[in-house]
């Protein structure tokens, strides 16, 4: 990488593997981190290889600290895997673009490397915002053609009956993009209360993709998230509540 210099969207290869119409998968930072999560859990239980990093000057002007101590530039990341009647494409990341110009250039940088392997088929995942906290989340779709929207809705996905809304960033772009070049798809999105990270709902999202691609995946390390997520949510609503006793308790005594 000697004088690399970075672009709104460099594209840096650390192997070039042989992949026929690999599925890509889409997992960025988002609405309750849902698909970020989702996707990095794929790429831990099928122990799929990084073969490239993305970087822009449109992602946030900083570095990130590692465990050892080292830093590294913020980057999206991909990933490949093999399987015996499916290969697979998975974008991760730290950030998505700042700006909307930087959004359009970091899709279509993902969509000229995955078109060159022949790729026809999107799932980009997320997080649909509620705004208050969902016990069993469902998992609502949006799909490039009604025959995905029709197959979707016998894994259980929920869609809306009435239109309009939009998905926002790299989830709806890579579809919408997508279709220009003749690539089908769908997104799918857990529901989530959306401030705070939820592996509960990224596991949702998760269990329809497997099950959509003939994936027998472990959820435990996400199940064990949700635990903790859940007890630290307790464990401010009884801080909250605490407090609110407390304010209420102090007002007695003024006058």
């Amino acid at each position: 990488m000697e004088g690399f210099r970075i672009s709104e969207a460099s594209v840096v290869f650390l192997k070039k593997p042989r992949l026929k119409e690999p599925i890509l998968i889409e997992g960025l930072p988002g609405v309750g981190n849902v698909g970020k999560l989702a996707a990095e859990h794929l790429i831990d239980e099928i122990k799929a290889k990084k073969f490239a990093e993305v970087y822009s000057n449109d992602f946030p002007p900083q570095v990130l600290i590692n465990d050892d101590g080292t830093i590294k530039l913020v980057r999206n990341e991909l990933y490949y895997w093999k399987g015996k009647d499916k290969q697979l494409i998975i974008l991760v990341g730290d950030y998505q673009g700042l700006s909307a110009r930087g959004q359009y250039m970091l899709a279509q940088a993902i969509l000229d490397i995955v078109e060159k392997y022949g790729t026809k088929m999107i799932f980009t995942l997320g997080g649909y915002g509620t705004g208050v906290e969902v016990e069993k989340p469902r998992v609502t779709g949006a799909a490039t053609h009604i025959e995905i929207v029709k197959k979707l809705k016998k894994y259980g996905v929920n869609f809306k009956d009435e239109p309009g809304g939009g998905i926002i960033g790299a989830s709806g772009l890579l579809l919408g993009l997508g279709m220009l070049r003749g690539m089908k798809g769908a997104c799918l999105m857990g529901e989530t209360a959306g401030y705070i990270v939820d592996p509960n709902s990224a596991r949702q999202v998760l269990e329809v993709l497997t099950r959509y691609l003939g994936l027998d995946i472990n959820f435990a390390k996400l199940e064990e998230k949700a635990l903790e997520v859940k007890k630290i949510t307790e464990r401010i609503k009884k801080m909250e509540m605490a407090a609110e006793k407390s304010e209420k308790e102090d007002l007695r005594y003024i006058g």
